[in-house]
Protein backbone atom coordinates (compact mmCIF):
# COMPACT_ATOMS: atom_id res chain seq x y z
CA UNK A 1 0.00 0.00 0.00
CA UNK A 2 0.92 3.27 -0.64
CA UNK A 3 1.39 6.40 2.10
CA UNK A 4 -1.64 7.75 1.81
CA UNK A 5 -3.13 4.14 2.34
CA UNK A 6 -1.18 3.67 4.99
CA UNK A 7 -2.12 6.72 7.21
CA UNK A 8 -5.81 5.89 6.51
CA UNK A 9 -5.63 2.97 7.79
CA UNK A 10 -3.74 4.13 10.86
CA UNK A 11 -6.51 7.07 11.18
CA UNK A 12 -9.47 4.76 11.24
CA UNK A 13 -7.70 2.27 13.34
CA UNK A 14 -6.91 5.25 16.07
CA UNK A 15 -9.64 6.99 15.72
CA UNK A 16 -11.98 4.47 18.40
CA UNK A 17 -9.50 4.72 21.10
CA UNK A 18 -8.73 8.07 21.09
CA UNK A 19 -4.58 6.81 20.21
CA UNK A 20 -2.82 9.92 18.11
CA UNK A 21 -0.16 8.82 15.39
CA UNK A 22 2.82 10.51 14.64
CA UNK A 23 4.09 9.85 11.80
CA UNK A 24 8.06 9.20 11.98
CA UNK A 25 9.26 10.82 9.06
CA UNK A 26 12.99 10.49 10.01
CA UNK A 27 15.30 9.83 6.74
CA UNK A 28 12.37 10.59 4.45
CA UNK A 29 11.81 13.27 2.18
CA UNK A 30 10.01 16.25 2.01
CA UNK A 31 7.90 14.95 -0.80
CA UNK A 32 7.10 12.01 1.32
CA UNK A 33 6.04 13.64 4.38
CA UNK A 34 3.89 16.21 1.69
CA UNK A 35 2.01 13.00 0.69
CA UNK A 36 1.27 12.06 4.57
CA UNK A 37 0.25 15.75 4.58
CA UNK A 38 -2.32 16.13 2.04
CA UNK A 39 -3.39 12.28 2.96
CA UNK A 40 -4.58 14.13 6.85
CA UNK A 41 -1.74 13.88 8.86
CA UNK A 42 -0.61 16.49 10.70
CA UNK A 43 1.72 15.23 13.29
CA UNK A 44 5.64 14.21 12.36
CA UNK A 45 7.94 13.00 14.11
CA UNK A 46 11.98 13.60 13.95
CA UNK A 47 15.30 12.10 15.38
CA UNK A 48 17.83 14.52 14.32
CA UNK A 49 17.77 18.61 14.98
CA UNK A 50 19.65 19.15 11.78
CA UNK A 51 17.15 16.95 9.93
CA UNK A 52 14.23 18.46 11.61
CA UNK A 53 15.42 22.15 10.88
CA UNK A 54 16.23 21.33 7.63
CA UNK A 55 12.47 20.19 6.82
CA UNK A 56 10.37 22.22 8.85
CA UNK A 57 10.47 25.35 6.69
CA UNK A 58 9.85 23.26 3.65
CA UNK A 59 6.57 22.31 4.54
CA UNK A 60 3.03 23.53 5.95
CA UNK A 61 3.07 25.47 9.46
CA UNK A 62 0.43 23.71 10.81
CA UNK A 63 2.10 20.75 10.71
CA UNK A 64 3.19 19.89 14.57
CA UNK A 65 6.34 18.35 14.90
CA UNK A 66 7.70 16.48 17.60
CA UNK A 67 11.12 15.64 18.45
CA UNK A 68 11.56 12.10 19.21
CA UNK A 69 15.40 11.18 19.31
CA UNK A 70 18.16 11.85 21.75
CA UNK A 71 18.65 15.62 22.11
CA UNK A 72 21.82 17.65 22.93
CA UNK A 73 21.99 20.28 24.90
CA UNK A 74 23.69 22.57 22.71
CA UNK A 75 20.89 21.78 19.86
CA UNK A 76 18.00 22.94 21.53
CA UNK A 77 18.19 26.22 20.93
CA UNK A 78 17.71 25.65 16.93
CA UNK A 79 13.84 23.61 17.46
CA UNK A 80 12.64 25.78 20.33
CA UNK A 81 11.38 28.55 18.37
CA UNK A 82 8.93 25.80 16.52
CA UNK A 83 8.83 22.80 18.58
CA UNK A 84 4.77 20.97 19.53
CA UNK A 85 6.43 18.39 21.75
CA UNK A 86 9.73 17.32 22.89
CA UNK A 87 9.36 13.22 23.66
CA UNK A 88 13.01 12.30 24.88
CA UNK A 89 14.11 14.29 27.86
CA UNK A 90 16.02 12.46 29.59
CA UNK A 91 18.25 14.34 32.44
CA UNK A 92 17.33 17.71 34.84
CA UNK A 93 20.41 19.33 32.51
CA UNK A 94 18.56 19.18 29.20
CA UNK A 95 15.41 20.26 30.88
CA UNK A 96 17.79 23.56 32.48
CA UNK A 97 18.96 24.02 28.77
CA UNK A 98 14.94 23.83 27.16
CA UNK A 99 13.92 25.97 30.12
CA UNK A 100 16.46 28.57 29.06
CA UNK A 101 15.94 28.61 25.55
CA UNK A 102 12.58 28.92 25.92
CA UNK A 103 12.82 32.00 27.86
CA UNK A 104 15.13 33.72 24.90
CA UNK A 105 12.13 33.31 22.68
CA UNK A 106 9.61 33.88 25.30
CA UNK A 107 7.77 30.33 24.27
CA UNK A 108 6.67 27.81 26.77
CA UNK A 109 8.20 24.57 25.44
CA UNK A 110 6.09 21.24 26.19
CA UNK A 111 8.01 17.83 27.10
CA UNK A 112 7.75 14.17 28.03
CA UNK A 113 9.98 12.32 30.73
CA UNK A 114 11.96 9.39 28.44
CA UNK A 115 11.74 6.73 31.07
CA UNK A 116 14.20 3.80 30.58
CA UNK A 117 12.36 0.84 30.23
CA UNK A 118 14.05 -1.66 27.90
CA UNK A 119 16.71 -4.36 28.82
CA UNK A 120 18.97 -2.72 26.26
CA UNK A 121 22.29 -0.25 26.89
CA UNK A 122 21.70 1.22 24.29
CA UNK A 123 18.88 3.44 25.67
CA UNK A 124 18.29 6.92 26.79
CA UNK A 125 15.88 7.77 30.12
CA UNK A 126 15.66 8.45 33.28
CA UNK A 127 15.25 5.45 35.99
CA UNK A 128 11.91 5.28 37.68
CA UNK A 129 13.16 6.35 41.07
CA UNK A 130 14.64 9.60 38.95
CA UNK A 131 12.17 10.52 37.76
CA UNK A 132 9.76 10.65 41.12
CA UNK A 133 12.94 12.53 42.58
CA UNK A 134 12.83 14.80 39.74
CA UNK A 135 9.09 15.40 40.68
CA UNK A 136 9.95 16.30 44.21
CA UNK A 137 12.59 18.88 42.99
CA UNK A 138 12.10 22.58 42.65
CA UNK A 139 10.88 22.11 38.44
CA UNK A 140 8.29 24.65 39.27
CA UNK A 141 10.76 27.29 39.35
CA UNK A 142 11.11 26.09 35.20
CA UNK A 143 8.32 28.67 34.03
CA UNK A 144 9.51 28.06 29.82
CA UNK A 145 8.40 24.06 30.27
CA UNK A 146 5.38 22.21 30.68
CA UNK A 147 5.77 18.30 31.34
CA UNK A 148 2.87 16.64 29.98
CA UNK A 149 3.56 13.18 30.79
CA UNK A 150 6.41 10.27 29.83
CA UNK A 151 7.75 8.51 27.00
CA UNK A 152 9.25 5.12 26.59
CA UNK A 153 10.94 2.40 24.32
CA UNK A 154 10.47 -0.88 24.95
CA UNK A 155 13.36 -4.02 23.77
CA UNK A 156 13.76 -4.61 20.21
CA UNK A 157 12.37 -8.39 20.89
CA UNK A 158 10.04 -10.96 19.66
CA UNK A 159 9.01 -11.86 23.25
CA UNK A 160 6.03 -9.81 22.94
CA UNK A 161 5.06 -10.37 26.58
CA UNK A 162 8.73 -8.74 28.05
CA UNK A 163 7.27 -5.68 25.50
CA UNK A 164 4.07 -5.73 27.54
CA UNK A 165 5.54 -5.67 31.09
CA UNK A 166 8.00 -2.80 29.99
CA UNK A 167 4.85 -1.13 28.62
CA UNK A 168 2.84 -1.63 31.77
CA UNK A 169 5.47 -0.44 33.96
CA UNK A 170 5.98 2.52 32.49
CA UNK A 171 2.22 3.04 32.51
CA UNK A 172 2.30 1.99 36.28
CA UNK A 173 4.26 4.96 37.02
CA UNK A 174 2.27 7.29 34.93
CA UNK A 175 -0.92 6.20 37.22
CA UNK A 176 1.12 6.99 40.40
CA UNK A 177 2.37 10.10 39.28
CA UNK A 178 -1.14 11.06 38.01
CA UNK A 179 -2.38 10.80 41.60
CA UNK A 180 0.42 12.62 43.19
CA UNK A 181 0.17 16.48 44.03
CA UNK A 182 2.47 17.70 40.99
CA UNK A 183 4.22 20.76 40.30
CA UNK A 184 2.51 23.33 38.84
CA UNK A 185 4.18 22.79 35.60
CA UNK A 186 3.66 18.91 35.52
CA UNK A 187 0.48 16.96 34.67
CA UNK A 188 0.62 13.62 33.71
CA UNK A 189 -1.58 13.35 30.21
CA UNK A 190 0.19 12.36 27.59
CA UNK A 191 1.99 8.27 27.29
CA UNK A 192 4.20 8.34 24.17
CA UNK A 193 4.83 4.42 23.61
CA UNK A 194 4.58 1.99 20.71
CA UNK A 195 6.47 1.79 17.44
CA UNK A 196 5.44 0.17 13.96
CA UNK A 197 6.40 -3.60 15.42
CA UNK A 198 4.66 -3.27 18.92
CA UNK A 199 2.15 -0.24 18.49
CA UNK A 200 -0.74 -2.50 19.35
CA UNK A 201 0.83 -3.68 22.61
CA UNK A 202 1.50 0.06 23.78
CA UNK A 203 -2.41 1.03 22.58
CA UNK A 204 -3.40 -2.23 25.21
CA UNK A 205 -1.36 -0.78 27.91
CA UNK A 206 -2.64 2.68 28.05
CA UNK A 207 -0.62 4.82 25.41
CA UNK A 208 -1.73 8.54 24.14
CA UNK A 209 0.84 8.30 21.42
CA UNK A 210 2.01 5.50 18.92
CA UNK A 211 5.64 7.07 16.81
CA UNK A 212 5.10 5.12 13.78
CA UNK A 213 7.41 5.04 10.57
CA UNK A 214 8.16 1.88 8.56
CA UNK A 215 4.43 0.80 8.84
CA UNK A 216 3.84 4.09 6.94
CA UNK A 217 6.92 5.57 4.90
CA UNK A 218 8.22 2.30 4.46
CA UNK A 219 12.33 1.65 4.62
CA UNK A 220 14.70 4.17 5.17
CA UNK A 221 15.71 6.31 2.53
CA UNK A 222 19.66 6.04 2.37
CA UNK A 223 19.94 9.00 -0.36
CA UNK A 224 17.80 11.62 1.31
CA UNK A 225 16.56 14.57 -0.56
CA UNK A 226 15.66 17.43 1.97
Amino acid sequence: MGIKNNIEKFQAELKPVKVRLIAVSKTHSVDKIREAYESGQRIFGENRVQELTDKQPQLPADIEWHLIGHLQRNKVKYIVPFISLIHSVDSRKLLEEINTQGEKVNRVIHCLLQVYIAREETKFGFDISEVEQLFQSDIASLKFIDIDGLMGIATLTENKEQIRSEFKSLKDLFDRLKQQHLPSNSQMKELSMGMSADYKIAIEEGSTFVRVGTAIFGGRENNLKI
